[in-house]
């Protein structure tokens, strides 16, 4: 062998020797792995830079708020937070509640709100709210009192600042500096403008209040929470246990009851708009058409039927417009959008087994379809009505990417849309509100996040944050021993077919026999197997020597409501035999043990590897369940009844959805978790199991976690408790010789 390949080899070998192996206390520490990861992206409304929230490089859980200026193509600090507030925030319970609904975390900056005219910021911190003048370039803080103000915003011509203290409605005339209560009774269980549980936590609605185009007037949701069940539940912490009454809409159980109302600003009266007779019903949608054309989505209690109603608010005339019906259920989505230069709409419909935008005139009458085809669209992301195109993102390529999409407004039948975003990956879009330009939030597996600004026909025209991992970037240490998953396909016994993302170890030998990790969620309105950069846990166990495979399940998103519908009063049935079908899959690979199979889930995919493990023993030896739902009958009214039904109606149904009757399958050990403090899934699934585990005489592992919410959030929590789960399968699935880290 020559000199010079031997010196070439002892490179690559002293390259290799010094990358850094991935570790669960990395994966956590600062700076993050994944790189600059800026949040909460939008174009200022006049169009003259993008705004975004970033976490410090020594803090990457504290926000400040950052712009990228067009004009001069400078990135910059914006706000920083420390400038509006120090300290810790003590947020009220509301307040906390709010964030976990959201998934929001951190400190410093954590929402921020344009006027409409793109010259001022709202930022509520700390419970004030402060209004900061760019012209300025200073904070004037609205409110400083010792209630919390949240919901906070700009009317839509900037004259007033809007927020909810106490249950009620308040304004800021920012001419005079007067304040102003528009509603009175909110107090107890009466909200007024504010979103109920289910809303917040099912409905992907935040609000209960809405500008109308012209300041004149609110429409709001008085939510009257006396109905539902005050439960009492217990927070455990460290040093102490809370006892917290709630008002809890369990399935079977009585929902609140709402009033949507339209206030006139400037009288502070309120008229009532007639919802019909039927009064256990959802209103999940609220949206102006005009100054006076109020819209508004109402859904009934099976949410079999939703319709779209307008009111006149001048004249109190109502029309129902359209009307949408299932034999299972309608899934909610925000695709309406009424043109502004005439008098039609845009909706999205299922109505054909795939999710599909149409247009309508505003008399109720369909004109068009705008897509069509064996494939579904994801969201409305903006329309522009001179050029007569409509923008939306969708899976037209393959179920596995989200890409950006334009189709013709007016062309007669549905025609093919034409692909915009260029890269193969996951595309999250935030347009201009022109429709000129877009944010592009990009990822596939080999790449973290990446934020990008493009014109309308998809050029790059800067990179917002590259985060390209390069020499300085946090990831570039880890670059060598990087695994890229695969993707694959295979036909499930029933026919149909499923997609799977699978790992293979460091290091891999085909002659060799590996354990596996199957990591799944298998719940509705989800999808796992994406083409996206993926958990850094999945990477980490690949690189502890474990074949990682995700299969997504039938009742899983995207794929049309062929494949979503099925677990339709039969939770626990088809997702469980999908996966089955996915460790026959693996058992034929030759570098699989098939006596060494675990499977690993949290909330939705907590129950999965519950049902797993009872119903599939023979399939997965070792099974660890976070913050399971255990008994739907403890789940929220909108969630579980959407897919289950009534309880009071089909009592089998949850049963058999339950995990009760399957506890005896139990064959191989079981790891539960739980926070102790979940306002979610209710630690009390849990504490249900483990009691039938115990009568039964069955062992289990168990880790609860004082004060812990459904996210189990923050950083040395997160490090025990990926930890345990690693040390828990090293136990279970690997030889005396593989274990260890």
């Amino acid at each position: 062998m020559n000199k010079k390949i031997l010196c070439l080899l002892g490179g690559l070998i002293t390259m290799q020797s010094s990358a850094e192996q991935l570790t669960i206390e990395r994966m956590f520490s600062d700076p993050a792995l994944d790189g600059a990861t800026p949040r909460a992206l939008a174009y200022s409304p006049d169009g003259r830079r993008v705004t975004f929230l970033k976490g410090r490089e020594e803090d990457y859980d504290r926000y400040d708020l950052w712009e990228y200026n067009i004009a001069d193509g400078e990135t910059r600090l914006l706000v920083n937070s420390e400038r509006l507030h120090q300290g810790e925030e003590n947020l009220s319970d509301e307040e906390k509640a709010r964030r976990e609904r959201q998934r929001i975390y951190g400190s410093g900056i954590m929402e921020y709100t344009w006027s409409e005219q793109g010259n001022a910021l709202l930022f509520p911190l700390a419970g004030d709210v402060y209004y900061y003048d760019l012209g300025k370039g200073q904070a004037r803080r609205l409110t400083d009192t010792d209630a919390f103000e949240t919901d906070v915003r700009v009317s839509p011509r900037g004259r007033f600042v809007s927020f909810i203290r106490d249950q009620d409605i308040f304004v800021v005339d920012l001419q005079t500096g007067e304040e102003r209560q528009l509603t009175t009774d909110g107090e107890g269980p009466i909200k007024n403008g504010m979103a109920e549980f289910v809303a917040q936590e099912e409905m992907g609605r935040m609000t209960g209040y809405w500008w109308s185009p012209d300041e004149k007037h609110i429409a709001f949701l008085r939510v009257d929470e006396s109905p539902v069940d005050e439960v009492i539940r217990s927070e455990i912490y460290a040093d102490r246990i809370d006892m917290i009454s709630q008002r809890y809409p369990a399935a079977g159980r009585p929902n609140v009851t709402i009033q949507l109302g339209v206030l006139d600003v400037a009288s502070g009266k309120t008229r009532w708009i007639d919802l019909g007779k039927e009064t256990d019903i959802y209103i999940p949608r609220v949206q102006w058409a005009r100054d006076n054309l109020l819209s508004y989505q109402w859904q009934d209690r099976s949410q079999q039927t939703l319709e779209l109603r307008l009111v006149d608010i001048d004249s109190g005339e109502s029309r129902t417009l359209l009307t949408e019906n299932s034999d299972t259920w309608v899934n909610l989505h925000d695709d309406l959008h009424f043109l502004k230069d005439s008098e039609r709409f845009l909706w999205s419909s299922e109505r054909d087994g795939f999710r599909h935008l149409y247009l309508y005139g505003l008399n109720g009458k369909l004109l068009r379809r705008v897509t069509a085809g064996p494939w579904s669209v994801d969201a409305l992301e903006a329309v522009d009505e001179v050029a007569g195109q409509v923008y939306f993102t969708g899976r037209r390529d393959t179920p596995l990417e989200r890409h950006l999409y334009v189709a013709e407004l007016d062309d007669g039948e549905a025609g093919e849309p034409r692909r915009i975003s260029r890269r193969a990956g996951m595309h999250a879009i935030e347009f201009s509100a022109d429709a000129s330009g877009y944010i592009d939030t990009f990822s596939n597996v080999q790449t973290p996040p990446q934020v990008s600004l493009h014109d309308v026909d998809g050029q790059l025209v800067t990179w917002i944050e590259e985060n390209r991992v390069d020499e300085g970037h946090p990831l570039s240490a880890y670059q060598q021993g990087w695994i890229t998953p695969e993707f694959g396909a295979f036909r499930a016994p029933q026919g149909h077919q499923l997609y799977y993302r699978l790992y293979k170890p460091a290091d891999f030998d085909p002659t060799k026999k590996y354990p596996v990790m199957v990591f799944l969620y298998g719940g509705p309105h989800a999808q796992l197997v994406t083409n996206s950069w993926d958990r850094l846990f999945n990477q980490y166990m690949a690189q502890q020597g474990y074949v990682v495979f995700t299969v997504d399940n039938r009742g899983s998103a995207n794929r049309g409501t062929a494949f979503e519908n099925p677990i339709h009063k039969a939770m626990g049935t088809v997702e469980v035999e999908d996966q089955v079908a996915g460790v026959k899959f693996l058992r034929g690979l030759p570098f699989v043990d098939p006596q060494r199979i675990g499977v690993f889930g949290h909330s939705y995919g907590g129950y999965m590897a519950l049902m797993a493990m009872f119903k599939a023993g023979d399939y997965f030896k070792a099974g660890v369940s976070g913050a399971p739902v255990t008994d739907w009958t403890l789940y929220d009214t909108h969630y579980t009844e959407r897919y289950m039904g009534d309880p009071n109606k089909v009592p089998e149904a949850y049963e058999a959805a339950s995990v009760f009757p399957y506890t005896d399958g139990l064959k191989g050990p079981l790891l539960i978790y739980h926070g102790m403090a979940d306002d979610n899934v209710l630690f009390t699934n849990t504490t249900k199991l483990i009691k039938v585990l115990q009568d039964n005489g069955q062992q289990f592992e168990l880790m609860t976690y004082p004060g812990k919410k459904h996210s189990l959030h923050g950083k040395q929590t997160r490090i025990h408790q990926y930890t345990l789960i690693r040390d828990f399968f090293d136990r279970h699935l690997k030889s005396d010789g593989e274990s260890g880290n």
